[in-house]
């Protein structure tokens, strides 16, 4: 049974960071493409970061881009997201998830198969 832990969240000022870390089990971990979701409340869940197999691609949405980064260490089973310079609009509940097995990128949160439960991140004014 292939499970996603989200660990990191947590309340910050405007201009601060967080480091969100997701531990995948039961699943080959570098068979699987890994993105980084994110939903406010009252909107809909939008792809903010994704990382291919390898690590060697990365892609970010248009709103965080030069402030997060993803990165993935295959040995240990997790993916990352390095959130720098955060603002009050980057406050939601974010989820890791991965597309079925060999999957490409994809920004489209129906073309993931498995999802972790949520990491509450708040940015403070």
């Amino acid at each position: 049974q292939v499970q996603l832990v989200e660990s990191g969240g947590g309340l910050v000022q405007s201009g601060g960071s967080l480091r969100l870390s997701c531990t995948g089990s039961g699943l080959t971990f570098d068979d699987y493409t890994m993105g980084w979701f994110r939903q406010a409340p009252g909107k809909e869940r939008g792809g903010v970061s994704c990382i291919t197999r390898t690590g060697a691609g990365q892609y970010n949405a248009d709103s965080v881009k030069g402030r997060f980064t993803i990165s993935r260490d295959n040995a240990k089973n997790t993916v990352y997201l390095q959130m720098d310079s955060l603002k009050p609009e980057d406050t939601a509940m974010y989820y890791c998830a991965a597309p079925p097995r060999y999957a490409s990128f994809s920004w489209a949160p129906a073309d993931f198969r498995y999802w972790g439960q949520g990491t509450q991140v708040t940015v403070s004014s």
